[in-house]
């Protein structure tokens, strides 16, 4: 069961990426500022996504030893 949550918080990290992408590419003509700091929290969702992937991985490889 935990490990459904902590996949399902991985996958809700990329959907966040994708969001911040989106807003990005809205504010990029109008406020460039903005739009780079929504670039700088793409690469942090993406950063967290592979982070808790690797993290539940290790989780799962203990609990089977």
């Amino acid at each position: 069961m935990l490990n459904k949550v902590y996949r399902f918080f991985e996958y809700a990290y990329l959907i966040i990426a994708v969001f911040f992408a989106y807003e990005a590419v809205n504010n990029w003509n109008t406020e460039p500022n903005r739009a780079y700091l929504f670039l700088f929290f793409v690469v942090v969702a993406i950063f967290m996504f592979f982070f808790k992937r690797n993290f539940r991985k290790k989780m799962e490889n203990r609990s089977e030893d």
